[in-house]
């Protein structure tokens, strides 16, 4: 393994764990301190995950492309943009280092280590949500880095931040941190029957941004 190779999983590592313990942190934080008001708590979940976002993509976007995401891996390796064996490696990275996060979070408020979800996130409102909130995360992604690389950290923050009040599912729009929340019974946790189609449904949305991007980012449309 080559030392660049190397500090791009590092980074996807040190980011995936920030990210998810983030979400999850804030959310059971949120959750205790909002006195049964779901949405506070969902504002303070908000607000610290759009900010966390910001942070760790400026400063983790110029090491590894700030992925910690595996449907963004995905479109990047559909698009000959990381090599095959190098996406693999990020996947790996991105739901070890992922789940380490979420524990941690879970550790930090004292609860079980790990504590599968109850939270049931069903229908096909919430899938729709899925497919819509990724689509429009990958197609924010590819156009700012066509147009404005320099936006990127912010334009992908404030999606962020807007997708979890539009959408009915609160934007997971990504199958690594779907994965992980659903071994934290919180507030931003999710059962485990719920994964499989919540992944199908970002991968869908994500499916979609590129087809889209493609045709309306190309470098050589007619004038």
């Amino acid at each position: 393994m080559t030392t660049d190779l190397a500090r791009r999983l590092a980074a996807e590592a040190i980011g995936s764990f920030l990210l998810f313990a983030t979400v999850v942190g804030s959310g059971i934080m949120g959750e205790s301190l909002a006195g049964g008001n779901a949405a506070l708590a969902l504002l303070g979940n908000t607000l610290a995950t759009g900010a966390m976002l910001y942070v760790l993509i400026v400063k983790l976007g110029p090491v590894s492309g700030a992925h910690f995401n595996a449907a963004v891996t995905l479109a990047f390796a559909l698009r000959r943009e990381i090599a095959p064996r190098d996406a693999g490696l990020y996947l790996i990275v991105q739901l070890f280092a992922g789940v380490l996060g979420v524990i941690a979070a879970n550790a930090m408020f004292e609860l079980p280590l790990v504590e599968f979800s109850t939270k049931l996130r069903i229908g096909p409102g919430q899938w729709l949500a899925e497919i819509i909130a990724t689509f429009g995360l990958l197609l924010t992604i590819l156009g700012t880095v066509r147009h404005r690389p320099a936006s990127v950290p912010a334009s992908v923050a404030l999606y962020i931040t807007t997708a979890y009040w539009f959408t009915s599912s609160t934007s997971f729009v990504n199958p690594t941190i779907t994965i992980a929340r659903s071994l934290s019974d919180s507030f931003a946790g999710i059962t485990p029957a719920s994964v499989p189609a919540f992944i199908a449904a970002q991968l869908t949305g994500a499916g979609l941004a590129l087809i889209v991007a493609k045709w309306l980012f190309a470098e050589d449309r007619a004038q």
